[in-house]
């Protein structure tokens, strides 16, 4: 027996099982045939996450290694990351991720039915990958002493940290930054089938105060007052993902900025 499914483009993504149930005079009998995962579909062109270009959809789906850059604006420095997004366990991880986040737990119900949302599924995520509010996946450091955990240096892909995660029952690993924060991110979106790239940003500007300027206070005798919290760093590492904003129009269609790096709470 063959079965062919036809799921509308805006399904519910996830875990499903698959039932024959049978239907004979007053008896009735069911049949586990098995499990499958539905995902986002970037080549189908209902889709929310639709990605015209085959070229690119190769690049921000199914490439599964690339390189994320660090250091200075006049000294960028290359470093290779495997995303590892095909590796086994990683879907499961990634679907795990989605059940671990604070909004399932508080409605199970509500968060699955919002699941066909990349935006939702995005948000989720990037409030996930990092340990802050939902004993997510990483605990960022940055004060130079990782004798408790994993120096941020040495990652070198995502498949070693989502892993250690889901093993270890969920403890957040250590340590991570901005760079292995938007790296695990990439995977587990690709994973789920939602277009991503990583993003690197020099001389890269953060805004406390939400001003849209970097205030810099100094006494009269050329002293630096710390009277803001502003602050511009060296590089900063982010994520876009590319979908449709139905609650902003298409104007606003297309690549996505998330940033899983825990710099203000997660909304």
């Amino acid at each position: 027996m063959n079965f062919t499914i036809f799921s509308p483009a805006n399904a519910v993504i996830g875990r499903y099982k698959l039932k024959l149930q049978i239907v004979s005079g007053n008896k009735v009998s069911s049949t586990l045939l098995g499990q499958f995962v539905l995902l986002f579909n970037p080549w189908c062109p209902n889709d929310d996450v639709y990605m015209a270009n085959e070229k690119e959809r190769q690049e921000y789906i199914l490439n599964d290694s690339g390189i994320i850059f660090q250091g200075l604006e006049k000294y960028i420095q290359p470093e290779a990351w495997n995303y590892g997004q095909f590796e086994e366990d990683i879907l499961d991880i990634s679907l795990a991720i989605l059940d671990r986040s604070l909004n399932h737990r508080q409605d199970p119900a509500v968060d699955v039915s919002n699941r066909n949302n990349p935006i939702y599924v995005s948000r989720v995520i990037s409030a996930m990958v990092n340990s802050n509010d939902e004993k997510g996946v990483l605990e960022g450091k940055w004060n130079g002493e990782y004798c408790s955990g994993t120096n941020p240096l040495q990652w070198s892909g995502s498949v070693t940290i989502l892993r250690k995660w889901y093993r270890g029952r969920y403890k957040p690993v250590r340590y991570g930054q901005c760079w292995v924060f938007a790296g695990v991110m990439c995977t587990v979106l690709r994973s789920l089938g939602i277009p991503t790239r990583v993003i690197t940003n020099f001389n890269s500007a953060h805004d406390r105060n939400i001003n849209l300027s970097i205030d810099q206070y100094i006494d009269i005798s050329g002293k630096t007052l710390h009277l803001t919290e502003d602050s511009v760093w060296n590089f900063h590492v982010w994520n876009e993902s590319w979908f449709i904003r139905r609650d902003l129009g298409s104007f606003y269609d297309g690549w996505q900025v998330l940033d899983a790096t825990p710099q203000e709470r997660s909304k």
